[in-house]
């Protein structure tokens, strides 16, 4: 009785030691959960300034400073449409005070077709997507394309002599004109940029022909370019005489969404303070007003409906691109 007295002794010491280790950690991370944010954030831009993911974060820079009571630094990590960006992101440390905007189809694709992407698209915590733009087919205001049917017309009578020009490798302007080309049985050129900054004037300089672009630059430079039409369910209010390419005949629908992510390992009490962060700046009015009349669409997916979205398109990008015979 005594030996078996004594050994239920030093088990209870051995699991009280450990629980005693447990519970001290718990109240550490609990501790620097209890004061987070303290210091600057910073916020990584994977793509050149002017773009989506760009306009995106400036408009959200002092909205989320009022409401954390920090600073959020932007900093740009550009190449590899937004790889190098995401690359820095999941090698990071998961505190808490470096996270990224990051774009559906971009994460997910990048990884799938490319083994040097730098990252996999499970390292990238999702904390909120916040909006989505639908992608746009644009010519300059002069070009000779007045209307989808002429681009398709001379795409079918030109094979390949159309440039597409667009934002990053293996994203949504990328996988978009592949589909339409498939769809439309063309046969275009892409053409990618480190972001839309930097393809819009690419375009209005006559580098390419056109652009798949997003409602977003559509709207901001309409005096320079003509939408042939929007890759959406439905038109957008802010191109109201634009028409659907479902309107045309073409079963086409595309584009991003994007949100902030932090790396793997970020701990579930800062990614819920983030996200409430990123829910209250999409309810303010001001930056509602102003974000959609750039064309942007708000949407609120908190961390589980991003993981549940990111899951659905991964299954749905697949399937796409393995009919166009871009992974086995």
């Amino acid at each position: 009785m005594l030996i078996l007295s004594v050994a239920g002794c030093s088990s209870t010491g051995g699991d009280n030691k450990a629980a005693n280790e447990t519970q001290k950690e718990t109240a550490d991370t609990t501790a620097k959960t209890a004061k987070y944010p303290e210091k600057p954030i910073n916020y990584i831009v994977a793509f050149n300034p002017g773009g989506e993911s760009d306009i995106t974060a400036r408009a959200q820079q002092k909205p989320l400073e009022k409401i954390l009571g920090v600073d959020i630094v932007i900093s740009y990590k550009i190449g590899g449409g937004g790889a190098v960006g995401w690359q820095e992101l999941v090698n990071s440390k998961p505190d808490g005070y470096t996270v990224a905007g990051f774009n559906l189809p971009h994460i997910i694709l990048q990884p799938m077709v490319r083994e040097d992407a730098g990252y996999k698209t499970e390292q990238i915590t999702p904390i909120y997507i916040f909006e989505a733009t639908p992608n746009i087919l644009a010519v300059r205001k002069d070009s000779e394309f007045k209307t989808l049917e002429d681009f398709v017309k001379y795409a079918k009578e030109n094979p390949g002599a159309i440039t597409i020009g667009g934002s990053g490798s293996y994203s949504a302007n990328h996988l978009g004109t592949l589909e339409f080309n498939q769809i439309a049985g063309i046969e275009t050129t892409y053409i990618p940029f480190s972001g839309s900054g930097e393809a819009v004037p690419a375009l209005l300089g006559g580098h390419v022909t056109a652009l798949m672009t997003y409602t977003t630059m559509g709207i901001k430079h309409s005096d320079e370019m003509r939408v042939l039409a929007v890759a959406a369910e439905e038109r957008v209010p802010a191109l109201p005489d634009v028409p659907t390419f479902k309107e045309l005949g073409y079963d086409y629908v595309e584009g991003a969404y994007r949100g902030m992510a932090g790396p793997p390992g970020l701990p579930e009490d800062i990614i819920k303070i983030l996200a409430e962060a990123n829910r209250k700046v999409n309810q303010n009015s001001a930056f509602r007003e102003k974000l959609e009349g750039m064309g942007f669409k708000l949407v609120d997916l908190g961390p589980e409906e991003s993981k549940k979205l990111i899951a659905e398109k991964t299954e749905y990008y697949r399937k796409i691109l393995k009919e166009l015979g871009l992974i086995k």
